[in-house]
């Protein structure tokens, strides 16, 4: 028997799933601007549907030290899987990335997040999800964060990376973990349907696009 709300996410695409193949990246350049690195750790919170595939592409990534599923926006008091599900709590389902600025760049970051670990111009959804806590946001840690994700977003949709409009959101809000059966889903469980259908090919094709980045 598995977690509460197992049958949430059955890996079968919701009616009207215009979700491109997930077996390639989309080409994107990268940013124009970036955050000046250091020597210290530093954290993005990224929200881009379902945190299972997210955790698993940015776990992938070198220079990434760790990913944490979770919940950003809404309030702690509601940030619980089952509260989450009824799209009533305002948050976004979200992964915590503490990574090395020496070794990746918050913009390289973000440039994987456009690109392949999520479709950023499906509308509060993702594939076979559909409510606004599987919204495509970002949440800054602080203003140069939100300096280069703003730009960014600006000069996709000028270059016209994406065949339609980004709709990506930049939000405030504090991260909430999730659940421990949610933290490495992907790794725990290969043969769930929902990894096999959704998840395996975006890692597969975050690996085939950047493998430079790839650990």
């Amino acid at each position: 028997m598995g977690p509460p709300n197992w049958p949430r996410r059955s890996g079968i695409a919701a009616a009207g799933d215009r979700r491109p193949a997930a077996e390639r990246a989309v080409p994107i350049p990268p940013p124009a601007q970036d955050v000046p690195g250091g020597k210290n750790e530093q954290v993005a919170v990224l929200a881009g549907g379902c945190f299972w595939g997210m955790e698993a592409v940015f776990q992938s990534v070198k220079g990434v030290h760790s990913v944490t599923s979770g919940f950003a926006g809404g309030t702690r008091g509601t940030a619980s899987y089952g509260q989450v599900s009824t799209e009533r709590t305002a948050h976004a389902e979200a992964v915590r990335i503490v990574y090395d600025p020496t070794k990746v760049s918050y913009g390289t970051l973000l440039r994987v997040y456009f690109s392949v670990a999520h479709d950023p111009t499906q509308l509060n959804r993702q594939g076979p999800d559909v409510g606004p806590s599987y919204r495509s946001a970002i949440f800054p840690q602080d203003a140069a964060q939100r300096r280069v994700a703003t730009a960014y977003i600006a000069q996709l949709g000028r270059t016209k990376a994406w065949p339609r409009p980004i709709v990506t959101r930049i939000e405030s809000g504090a991260f909430y973990q999730a659940e421990a059966y949610h933290q490495d889903f992907f790794w725990r469980n290969p043969t769930h349907p929902y990894i096999v259908r959704w998840d395996k090919p975006k890692v597969a094709a975050f690996r085939n696009a950047f493998p430079q980045l790839a650990n």
